[in-house]
C-alpha cells in the first residue's frame, strides 16, 4: 500500500468539511481569507515605516483583499505588487467563492421549500395521499362541489377549504398542471403540495393527517408483477395513521380509501379502527361495464351522474329539516329534484330504500336520496310553485325488463381490471357469457391472474388469444362483427395514460374501419385512463368510460358525504334497484306528454321516471335528456327510450 501524501490528507480533510453544507463551506472560505491576509501582511512587514506592527500589516492586507478601492492608496513597487495580488485573490476567494456558496445555498433552500418538506400547520383540511391520474380530477371535484363543500365546511367549523396533496416528488411542474386544469385554475393556491410517500410515517405527519377533516387515498399504478401493490401501500398508510393517533392520543380522521382488489375490504377495516369508507375501484368500473353490456347506452347516464360538470348528480341530504314529510310531499316541494328514495339506519349500517313508496314518512335520522343539477335545488325555494304530489306505488319487480340473451364478448387488451370484470360477469347467474380475451400478454399469465381472483366459474367461458389488435390482419382474423360487444381496455403496462389511451384509440379507429365492411355492428365500449383524451373522439359511435374521472368523482363525493357510497353500491351491483331503459310503447302514453305526466304514469307502475334517451343525438352528440323541466314536452320519437329507476328483485 502506497503511503498517503500530506497534500492528499489536506485535500481529504478539506473535502469532508465542504460536503457538510454551506455553514462549513463558509468556515473554510473564512480560513482561506485569514490565511491569505496573514501571508499578505507578513510580506509587507519588512517595509516597516508604513505599518506600526504586524497586526496593522495584516489588517492592511485584509482591506485590500475585501475591497479593491484601496488599491490606489499604496506607494512603492513591492507594496503595490502585494496589494494587486491580494485584490485579485479577493475577487476569486472573497467575492467569487462566497457568492457561489450563498447562491448554491439559496437555490437548494428554495428547492427544498418547493419540494414541500416542511409540515403543514392546518386543521380540518382535506388530505390526498398520492399524485396519480385521478388526483387532478379529484381536486377539481372537491373545489367544484360548492353546495356539498359548504355543508362540509360548516360541519367541521372552518371557513376555507385547504387541500394538501402528498406526492412522491412535489415540483413546479405539478403546480403548473394544477393551474392548467380547467376545474382548478386560479384556485390552485388552495392546494398545498408536500413531498413524500404514503407508506412513510414522517410524510403522513408532514401533511398533518391527524388534524384533517378527511383523508383520501386513491389507488396508484404499479408495474405488472410487482410485489408491492397499491392495496399494500393503502393498508400500510392506514396502519401508520392509526399508530400515530395512538402515539399522540389523537382521534382518528375520516378516511376514504380506494382499493383494487375488493377482497381486501375486510383487511382495510381491520387495519384502520376509525371511520373509513372503502371504494372498490376495479369492481366499480367492472360493474359499469357489465351493466352497459346489458343495457347499451347506459354509459352516458353514468358519465353524467359520476363526472363533474353542470349536469345531474346524486345528492344525499339529512332528514332533520324535512322530518315528518312523506317522500311524495318532499318531491312536490322540490320542483327541480327527482327523489329516488332514502337511507334508514340499521344498527351501524344503512338500509338503502330506492324506489320507496311516495307515502313513506321521513324520520330525522333518515337520509334522502335525490337527483338534481345543483345542490341548491335540493333546498326549499318558496319562490317556486309546488308540484302536485305523485303517488309512487310499492316498488315491485318489473315485468317490462327486455330479455337479455346470452352474450359473446370480445375484450381487446389487458389490465389489472380484467379479473374483476370476469367476476362481475359471473355474478349474473341467469346469463351465460362467452368472453374472448385478446392481448400480447402470455395466456398462461392471464389465466393465473383470473384464477387467483375469481376461481372457477363455469358460466363464464374465457378463451385466451395471444394477438396484437393493433395489427390489422390479426384484428380481422378475430372477426369482431360476430360478437355482441367489443371492449377496448386501456393498458396499465405502458409508461403513461397518454400512451395507453393512444393505443386504445388507434385500435378503436381500426376497428371502426373493419366493422364498416360488415352489415352487423356489435356494441363498442372503450375505456380511457387519461381525462384529457375524452374530447378527442367527439363523434365516435361507441361508448366511453373514463375510469379516473368516474373514480375521482366517487372518492370526492364520498369524502364530502360518506353515505353516498352505499347508494352507489346499490345502483352498480346486480339486483336491487337499477337504472334501465324502457320502450315507450309499453306504457299508456298520450300523443303529447310532458315530463310531469310521464312521472305520474310510471309511478303507477312502481317506477321512477328519470328522463329520455334519444335515438338520434343532438348537435352536441348527446342522446340523454335527464331530469328535464316538469312542464317540458318530451316529443318522443320512434326509437327513443325512457330512462327509469326500477326494482329488479
Amino acid at each position: 500500500m502506497l503511503p498517503f501524501r500530506i497534500v492528499d490528507r489536506i485535500k481529504f480533510v478539506v473535502e469532508r468539511q465542504l460536503v457538510k453544507g454551506a455553514g462549513f463551506q463558509l468556515l473554510v472560505v473564512a480560513a482561506f481569507i485569514a490565511l491569505i491576509s496573514l501571508i499578505g501582511g507578513l510580506l509587507v512587514v519588512p517595509l516597516g515605516a508604513s505599518f506600526e506592527n504586524v497586526g496593522s500589516a495584516i489588517w492592511w492586507a485584509f482591506l485590500r483583499l475585501t475591497d479593491p478601492g484601496y488599491l490606489g492608496d499604496d506607494v512603492g513597487t513591492w507594496q503595490r505588487f502585494v496589494s494587486t495580488m491580494l485584490t485579485v485573490s479577493g475577487y476569486v476567494v472573497f467575492m467569487g467563492t462566497l457568492v457561489a456558496i450563498l447562491t448554491r445555498w439559496l437555490i437548494a433552500k428554495m428547492a427544498d421549500l418547493e419540494r414541500g418538506l416542511t409540515p403543514v400547520t392546518l386543521k380540518n383540511h382535506v388530505v390526498v395521499l398520492g399524485w396519480t391520474s385521478q388526483t387532478l380530477p379529484l381536486l377539481s371535484e372537491l373545489l367544484g362541489s360548492s353546495g356539498r363543500m359548504r355543508r362540509f365546511l360548516e360541519k367541521h367549523d372552518t371557513q376555507k377549504l385547504n387541500l394538501v396533496v402528498l406526492s412522491e416528488d412535489a415540483s413546479a411542474q405539478q403546480v403548473h398542471e394544477l393551474r392548467s386544469e380547467p376545474g382548478i385554475g386560479r384556485r390552485a393556491r388552495q392546494v398545498i403540495l408536500r413531498s413524500g410517500s404514503a407508506i412513510q410515517p414522517d410524510a403522513l405527519h408532514r401533511v398533518a393527517c391527524l388534524d384533517a377533516a378527511a383523508v383520501i387515498v386513491p389507488s396508484a399504478t404499479h408495474e405488472a408483477g410487482s410485489l408491492v401493490t397499491s392495496d399494500v401501500e393503502t393498508v400500510k398508510a392506514l396502519l401508520s395513521i392509526a399508530a400515530q393517533a395512538r402515539h399522540f392520543h389523537s382521534p382518528l380522521p375520516f378516511v376514504v380509501a380506494e382499493i383494487q382488489d375488493v377482497r381486501k375490504h375486510a383487511v382495510i377495516e381491520r387495519a384502520y379502527p376509525g371511520a373509513v369508507e372503502v371504494v372498490a375501484g376495479d369492481a366499480t368500473i367492472s360493474r359499469l361495464m357489465v351493466q352497459n353490456i346489458l343495457h347499451p347506452g347506459l354509459s352516458e347516464i353514468y358519465n353524467e351522474l359520476l363526472t363533474a360538470g353542470a349536469d345531474n348528480e346524486i345528492y344525499v341530504r339529512g332528514g332533520e329539516s324535512v322530518a315528518g314529510l312523506s317522500l311524495g310531499e318532499l318531491a312536490a316541494a322540490r320542483p327541480g329534484v327527482i327523489v329516488l328514495g332514502l337511507l334508514r339506519r340499521r344498527g351501524t349500517d344503512w338500509d338503502v330504500r330506492l324506489v320507496a313508496p311516495s307515502d313513506t314518512r321521513i324520520d330525522a335520522e333518515d337520509r334522502v336520496i335525490m337527483m338534481a343539477r345543483d345542490y341548491s335545488e335540493t333546498d326549499p325555494n318558496p319562490k317556486l310553485p309546488a308540484l302536485p304530489v305523485v303517488s309512487l306505488k310499492e316498488a315491485r319487480p318489473s315485468g317490462r325488463v327486455e330479455t337479455v340473451r346470452d352474450q359473446r364478448v370480445l375484450v381487446l387488451g389487458w389490465n389489472r381490471r380484467v379479473p374483476s370484470l370476469v367476476a362481475e360477469f359471473a355474478s349474473y347467474g341467469n346469463l351465460d357469457f362467452q368472453v374472448d380475451l385478446v392481448s400480447v400478454v402470455p395466456a398462461r399469465e392471464r389465466e393465473q391472474a383470473i384464477l387467483r381472483y375469481v376461481g372457477e366459474f363455469p358460466r363464464v367461458r374465457c378463451h385466451h388469444l395471444e394477438a396484437d389488435y393493433m395489427v390489422e390482419g390479426e384484428l380481422r382474423r378475430l372477426m369482431p362483427s360476430g360478437y355482441d360487444t367489443v371492449i377496448l381496455l386501456s393498458s396499465d403496462r405502458l409508461a403513461s395514460g397518454e400512451e395507453a389511451d393512444a393505443r386504445a384509440m388507434v385500435g378503436y379507429l381500426q376497428l371502426e374501419e373493419i366493422l364498416a365492411e360488415s352489415p352487423k355492428r356489435p356494441q363498442l365500449i372503450m375505456e380511457l385512463s387519461d381525462p384529457d383524451n375524452r374530447h378527442l373522439l367527439y363523434d365516435h359511435q361507441g361508448e366511453m368510460l373514463i375510469s379516473p374521472m368516474i373514480l375521482s368523482h366517487v372518492l370526492a363525493q364520498v369524502a364530502l358525504r360518506r353515505e353516498l357510497r352505499v347508494v352507489l353500491d346499490e345502483l352498480f351491483t346486480v339486483g336491487g334497484a337499477e337504472i334501465q331503459f324502457r320502450d315507450p310503447d309499453n306504457y299508456p302514453l298520450p300523443a303529447s306528454v310532458d315530463f310531469q305526466l310521464l312521472e305520474k304514469i310510471l309511478a303507477n307502475e312502481g317506477e321512477i321516471a328519470l328522463g329520455v334517451f334519444r335515438s338520434r343525438p343532438d348537435d352536441k352528440g348527446r342522446h340523454l335528456m335527464l331530469n328535464p323541466p316538469r312542464k317540458q314536452y318530451l316529443d318522443i320519437q320512434p326509437g327513443d327510450r325512457l330512462v327509469v329507476l326500477c326494482n329488479t328483485l
